[in-house]
């Protein structure tokens, strides 16, 4: 399960969340734990790089992760990078968040975690992609539809944000495995659960 925090800057929190459950932030962060402590196998975090100092964010969910594995050991836990793009709605105004400042935050996440798994998302462009798999990323979506309903038949509404790379899951596949890379599209199973197992003896 994710849930992201989008920006731990307070300010910034208040200016974009007016409303609503969400509007309550210190809630909003402490969902991480309550997820874990409901015995969710995994955990995935992120802030939105672009409402606020990438730095500052960035620093934050590494704390946040740190704090979750320590509570929660039994957990996984996955950080992902969304960067804002051109969306539908309201413009906001956007903090600028390069690819090299998503590097930066690849290698300092991996340095800082061996075991936490990296995602980047379509938003980014094939190209960056690529080369992000040797940096450390370790989780990449393919074939991504970003309009509610979008993977029903025939559905046809407004996208939330604009899609970089629109390869297919096929064509995502055949480059990673290109690279020396083994695609996996599950890495979970009930027989992966010890308790699972014990209950079932």
């Amino acid at each position: 399960m994710t849930v992201f925090q989008e920006t731990y800057d307070p300010a910034a929190y208040r200016r974009f969340h007016l409303a609503g459950r969400k509007a309550d932030m210190p809630w909003r962060l402490e969902t991480p734990d309550r997820i874990g402590a409901a015995g969710v196998k995994k955990v995935g975090l992120g802030v939105l790089y672009g409402l606020s100092d990438w730095r500052t964010d960035a620093w934050f969910v590494g704390l946040h992760l740190r704090h979750l594995e320590r509570r929660h050991w039994r957990t996984r836990y996955s950080i992902s990078f969304p960067r804002l793009r051109p969306h539908a709605g309201a413009e906001i105004e956007i903090v600028p968040t390069s690819e090299r400042d998503l590097v930066q935050a690849f290698c300092a996440y991996r340095l800082f975690s061996r075991e936490v798994e990296l995602t980047l998302s379509t938003r980014e462009s094939p190209a960056f992609r690529n080369h992000a798999i040797r940096l450390g990323v370790n989780s990449m979506s393919a074939g991504a539809r970003t309009n509610p309903g979008g993977y029903a038949a025939g559905a046809e509404s407004l996208e939330q944000f604009a899609i970089n790379d629109g390869r297919s899951c096929e064509e995502v596949t055949a480059h990673l495995r290109s690279q020396g890379f083994e695609p996996v599209w599950k890495d979970w199973d009930a027989s992966y659960d010890g308790a699972a197992l014990a209950a079932s003896a």
